[in-house]
């Protein structure tokens, strides 16, 4: 069975404009267009977009979809096999919030006692798996799977004093940031120095061994990859450049 744009759109719950723009992309070609100008989707345009689906589902920029579906070794089962792998994962991670949330409710209504680290142990496992499942893959080709790991394990132990005070940090960093970069301020100057030693103080919970190099290498990844200067920059456009500056000037004793 051929679909047309609206019929495809209507099918999957994805925009015509959507599905021409994947067009124009190369993402998703039509299988044939007619003399008057229709594009017409067969079965295997039809699978490869439940494909696109599922890895825009996960978080993947659209570059990086065509890349992978387009290699020549992609295989559709063990991507299959993978999408339903993570799914699992993430059923279990909600599972666990949505028990996190109803006991703090009957614990509300005076029902139960709930100790602190049951308050924030969905919450801690939401977060691992979700920078894991974003950034996972880059962090272990660059710093290798055991110091990742590691990294994960240090967040999913701390107590629920020093869990909130990590994301304290990390508020206090991106603040930072936007004030420094609104007031045009220099990364190799004061405020600089002390945002880097802040980075510094917010990684070093995770990864003890946290030194200089370290410390700028994952700086560097904030202006290299879309996903990390979207989440510096996303009150005050330039905060992930600023950030890697002033780590840079920190690191290397130029302040």
């Amino acid at each position: 069975m051929e679909y047309t744009v609206k019929g495809l759109a209507e099918l999957s719950g994805v925009t015509p404009r959507a599905l021409r723009w994947y067009d124009r992309l190369g993402l998703l070609k039509p299988g044939r267009t007619t003399e008057a100008g229709y594009r017409l989707y067969s079965p295997a345009e039809v699978d490869r977009l439940q494909q696109i689906l599922f890895y825009r589902e996960l978080g993947l920029p659209l570059v990086e979809i065509k890349d992978i579906l387009d290699a020549p070794d992609f295989d559709r089962q063990g991507a299959l096999q993978s999408h339903l792998r993570i799914l699992r994962q993430r059923k279990e991670r909600l599972d666990l919030l949505i028990g996190t949330v109803e006991h703090t409710l009957l614990k509300e209504k005076g029902e139960i006692v709930m100790s602190d680290k049951e308050k924030f142990e969905g919450l801690k496992r939401e977060l691992t798996e979700k920078n894991d499942r974003l950034y996972g893959r880059e962090a272990r080709e660059q710093y290798g799977a055991e110091s990742v790991d590691s990294a994960q394990r240090n967040l999913m132990g701390l107590s629920p004093e020093g869990f909130q005070g990590w994301q304290e940090l990390d508020q206090r960093l991106r603040k930072g940031l936007c004030d420094a970069v609104r007031g045009g301020k220099d990364p190799a100057g004061a405020e600089g120095e002390m945002l880097a030693r802040l980075h510094r103080e917010w990684l070093t919970i995770l990864m003890p061994d946290c030194d200089d190099a370290r410390q700028r290498g994952i700086a560097e990844l904030y202006v290299m990859d879309e996903r990390f200067t979207a989440y510096y920059d996303g009150e005050t456009s330039g905060c992930a450049q600023f950030l890697r500056d002033a780590v840079e000037a920190y690191t290397r004793g130029e302040g």
